[in-house]
């Protein structure tokens, strides 16, 4: 058996799958203050009268180093920056903790200058003062060689709890999203700290001891000890959950809508062909341009409980979120509260209801249900139109999937896939509206929480060759070797496919879902000096692309 459970801001849910088909499913509240008794909870009720040594993967989605980054609630960090020459790092700055250092490493990896390490030690003398806990380390060069970076941690060591370096983060040059991205790490480390530590001793007091894995924001999983260094990839990790819980019901050779309505946002997604569209370089999220790579999705900050109100005569819908609806205790009038005027929903307290949406019709001198009638159809409006203004952003770029770059190709969806408790009421509506096919997607509720479980391992290796110097390295995965002179690209590849298999095993894939190999760069340069060859540059990046695991396609009928 396998556990998938997506920790939301309003609920968590949780799904135990077998190779029959889903087990038992469960929906609990999230208390973002009390973790552990959240997840807790949920392996309580999923595991009532289930032997837990039946259960051998357990795999989790969140929102919460989202949230974080969505609300600037995250810890002040320290970041040391070095470049040498060129554009000035201080245009990237990423907060009143930032520092510019001597030393720097050029293109080919040379050291150009040195670090000055009595200017690190005064550095973290002022960092320490300031209460900062913890530090990201970025060198323009790192990727060729990351000596600058781990003779500044060992310095910054003894000082603060934790250091990030630049060079663990991605084997692309790409200097201020490499800045942006190790801030990131840095910044949600403590919250995703926090979740760590709440998940662990809830599996270990239901007497679960397995491995644990994470989603990341590509859709694919990396163990939950792997994330406590990249905490960064979690970033997007409920979006992805959706898309991965979506992919089973889109159709081949067509593109689809993904849909996925909460209880704060609703968000967006595309298939292509059923699979989803990636960002190539790196997510944005606020400030950040990132160097996490991403399937991509947008938000729109409506959902079942935001907030409605009047303004003028105007009815605006969201984007903040008081509570849950009047029906279930919440002090405002929400979408979820017209639903139940409209006899959509039940189960809540309908007079409760009826009273928020009154205030709401009464502003806009309509009836209740003319109220919440106008409510639903701007809701779906709002929605659609933010999904549309997305396709045409996308139709004016290269479109990249999960599988392939596809040049010229125009986003055009024949359907709707929705997910999300709302699910049903909103498809009806759209495609009311709309008259476009939209269809609820199975187990709707909880689809995020099955994503995740069936969501297969992913991730990806830089390998850089050069002939001259007579090195092959991948600093990111701390691996150098010499080679000669007539080391050639195949030699690089067949390199680069060990190094993959060896940290997917170790990210906790299974060895049976590791066929799903594919280069996603190469590049091959010669080193010519006063008109005669020295030698060859070689560099390539590959990947274990997203996708599910094999032995549960019975939970996807």
């Amino acid at each position: 058996m396998i556990i998938g459970l997506d920790v939301g801001g309003t609920n968590t849910d949780a799904v135990l799958l077998s190779s029959n088909g889903i087990e038992k499913k469960i929906k609990v509240p999230t208390d973002s203050v009390d973790l552990f008794n959240t997840i807790l909870s949920s392996f309580t009720q999923l595991l009532d009268n289930i032997d837990p040594k039946k259960v051998k993967r357990v795999v989790i989605s969140t929102t919460l180093t989202t949230n974080a980054i969505v609300q600037k609630n995250m810890d002040p960090i320290g970041m040391i920056v070095s470049a040498g020459p060129g554009i000035d790092p201080e245009v990237f700055r990423t907060g009143e903790h930032y520092y510019c250092v001597t030393g720097s490493i050029n293109h080919r990896g040379r050291e150009k200058a040195p670090v000055n390490t009595m200017e690190i030690e005064d550095i973290a003398k002022k960092l320490k003062k300031a209460g900062i806990e913890y530090v990201g380390v970025v060198g323009k060069f790192c990727v060729r060689n990351p000596s600058h970076e781990i003779l500044i941690k060992r310095i910054l060591n003894k000082y603060f709890k934790k250091v990030f370096l630049g060079y663990r983060v991605s084997g692309n040059l790409n200097f201020p999203r490499r800045i942006a991205t190790t801030h990131l790490n840095a910044a949600v480390f403590s919250l995703h700290k926090s979740f760590f530590e709440a998940v662990k001793q809830s599996l270990e007091k239901k007497g679960l001891t397995i491995p644990i894995q994470i989603l990341k924001a590509d859709g694919g999983t990396m163990s939950l000890e792997s994330s406590m260094s990249f905490p960064g990839q979690t970033v997007l990790s409920g979006p992805a959950a959706s898309i991965m819980g979506a992919i089973p019901y889109a159709t081949e050779k067509q593109d689809a809508i993904v849909l996925d309505i909460g209880g704060t946002t609703t968000d967006i997604a595309i298939l292509v062909d059923k699979a989803p569209l990636l960002e190539p370089v790196g997510i944005r999220r606020g400030q950040y341009k990132s160097l996490i790579r991403s399937l991509r999705t947008e938000s729109k900050g409506i959902g079942g409980d935001s907030v409605i109100r009047v303004i003028g005569k105007e009815l605006v819908i969201g984007p903040d979120r008081h509570g849950p609806a009047m029906a279930f205790g919440g002090p405002d009038p929400t979408p979820t509260d017209a639903l139940f005027v409209l006899g959509l929903m039940k189960g809540g307290d309908q007079e409760n209801a009826q009273k928020g949406i009154e205030k709401i019709a009464r502003k806009l001198e309509l009836t209740d249900k003319e109220a919440a009638d106008q409510i639903f159809k701007k809701c779906c409006t709002v929605i659609l139109k933010k999904t549309f203004e997305m396709i045409d952003k996308l139709n004016s770029k290269p479109v990249y999937t999960v599988h392939e770059f596809l040049e010229g190709y125009k986003i055009s969806p024949r359907k709707i896939l929705l997910l999300g408790g709302p699910a049903p009421y909103f498809a009806k509506k759209i495609k009311e509206l709309y008259h476009i096919e939209t269809d609820v997607v199975p187990e709707f509720s909880v689809a995020n929480a099955i994503g995740a479980a069936l969501a297969r391992t992913t991730c990806e290796v830089s390998l850089n060759a050069d002939t001259e110097q007579g090195i092959m390295t991948a600093h990111e995965e701390d691996f150098a070797e010499p080679i000669s002179k007539t080391y050639s690209d195949d030699d690089l590849i067949k390199t680069a496919h060990t190094l993959l298999k060896e940290k997917a095993i170790s990210s906790g894939a299974d060895p049976d879902n590791l066929d799903e190999v594919e280069v996603i760069e190469f590049q091959k340069f010669n080193i010519v000096r006063n008109f005669s060859p020295r030698g060859k540059i070689f560099r390539t990046k590959m990947q274990l692309k997203p996708g599910l695991i094999k032995g549960f396609e019975k939970v996807l009928q």
